[in-house]
């Protein structure tokens, strides 16, 4: 019954992601990408085609819900973190939002060696919560223990409204 609700919940967030989308597709960059250096803006928001470039910490920036938010991963603590920021460049500070988890899923992928890393489904919680909100929410995997370009996209709520994501090392 949990795994319907999440269903739902998925397939609402997709419908209202279709209808209001990300922003306007101008501001994507050329096929290269930017790095995340001199990217345009519209407004504080994105196209679903913009690659931001590596964040603060080595991670890559993607857009979840109006925000933009860094994936990165720590392979020995077999751990991945979302970290809320406050702009997409490298010097971004961290941007704290009102949220109480995410999920996180990832699709399967491979090691550079070929060893095949399923899919996985984690919880991300708040590490550094205040009055509500957090800019860092961390989840562990065994899986995540493997070094592989991971994406998948993460779901939760911000200030009570729906937000998705979608991230790609």
């Amino acid at each position: 019954m949990k795994f319907t609700k999440m269903l739902a919940l998925a397939l609402l967030v997709t419908a209202a992601l279709a209808v209001t989308g990300c922003g306007d597709s101008s501001s994507a960059p050329p096929a290269g990408g930017d790095k995340g250096k001199g990217a345009a803006k519209d407004g504080g928001k994105k196209s679903a085609a913009h690659a931001h470039g590596e964040g603060p910490n080595g991670g890559v920036i993607f857009d979840l819900g109006k925000d933009h938010a860094e994936f990165t991963v720590d392979h020995p603590a077999k751990e991945c973190t979302i970290l809320f920021l406050d702009g997409d460049e490298k010097d971004a500070k961290p941007l704290a939002v009102a949220a109480k988890e995410f999920t996180l899923t990832t699709k399967e992928t491979k090691t550079k060696e070929g060893k095949v890393v399923p899919a996985m489904t984690i919880k991300m919680l708040p590490k550094d919560a205040k009055d509500g909100k957090a800019s860092k929410f961390v989840g562990t995997d065994p899986g995540i223990a493997n070094v592989a370009d991971f994406q998948g996209v993460v779901l939760g709520e911000i200030d009570g409204k729906p937000a998705k994501g979608e991230f790609k090392e």
